[in-house]
């Protein structure tokens, strides 16, 4: 594990916390969700490994254990802190992999830096083209009102709020799909994020249009998307997402809710490892 400093202009200096395996492969960099950390991926680092690639995680400013600055929860801000972590480290040829709201950061990082660092990427349970539902984008599967209860829901009171969330996180039509442990862990992860940051991130991951940023994406591409999330929708995010990138590749996981990386690590697992394999 590491410390890399992101350097923004004016905006204070912010160590973000990384883990790098450092294996002799190419390297496939892991972008967490809102409000976890890298953490997260705790059933992917070790299957990719095996594989023979390097595999590379890190937390979100504001998350885990990185700095929890006051301001920069903007994609573009997010965005020059994952270029941070890929020029610190030297990755080129990489596939980065965004769950929910790091495809974001996916997204974005074609528009702000362009393909050539890039092998391929992924859109995993991921947020883009556009979550919030307004006249220019009525697929958007996020109405005003649920993103306004959700902010008044966390602002009120965090830890309820995380708990109810986690439980959507995994579930299915009401019922759990992984253990009370697994479900724990990811409590346990959103303690560590600052509240502020939490705020901040939401609204970005909310209002956030990637329709113009996906235009851009050049490189090989998986789409891979629970059919029962409940979090962020399949037929609103995935599918369109799907859509928009020509060439881009889809995988359904039935009966998979938002958190498909744990519920169904191992096909999910195997179909990332097909992809990187390509």
């Amino acid at each position: 594990m590491s410390e890399i400093l992101a350097h923004h202009g004016i905006l204070t200096d912010v160590n973000l916390h990384v883990d790098d395996t450092g294996g002799p492969g190419r390297a496939v960099v892991l972008i967490h969700g809102w409000p976890l950390s890298g953490e997260s991926w705790s059933d992917q680092v070790p299957a990719f490994t095996e594989a023979g690639y390097r595999v590379i995680t890190y937390d979100r400013r504001g998350f885990g254990r990185s700095d929890k600055p006051k301001a920069g929860y903007d994609y573009d801000t997010l965005t020059d802190d994952l270029e941070a972590v890929l020029a610190a480290l030297n990755v080129t040829d990489a596939t980065l992999a965004g769950f929910s709201m790091g495809g974001g950061e996916v997204a974005r990082y074609f528009t702000k830096y362009g393909p050539n660092r890039l092998h391929s990427v992924v859109f995993a349970s991921a947020v883009p083209p556009y979550l919030l539902q307004v006249p220019g984008n009525p697929q958007g599967p996020l109405t005003a009102a649920a993103a306004a209860e959700m902010t008044a829901g966390l602002t009120a009171d965090q830890e309820s709020f995380y708990a109810d969330f986690t439980t959507q996180f995994f579930s299915v039509n009401g019922v759990f799909v992984v253990t009370e442990e697994q479900r724990q862990a990811a409590i346990a992860q959103t303690a560590q994020a600052d509240k502020s940051a939490a705020l901040q991130s939401m609204q970005s991951f909310g209002v956030t249009d990637f329709r113009e940023d996906l235009t851009k994406v050049t490189v090989p591409t998986l789409v891979i998307h629970g059919d029962s999330d409940a979090i962020v929708p399949f037929e609103g995010s995935g599918a369109r997402t799907h859509a928009a990138i020509a060439g881009s590749e889809l995988h359904v996981i039935t009966g998979g809710p938002h958190g498909v990386n744990v519920s169904h690590a191992g096909e999910f697992n195997r179909v990332v490892l097909e992809f990187l394999a390509k």
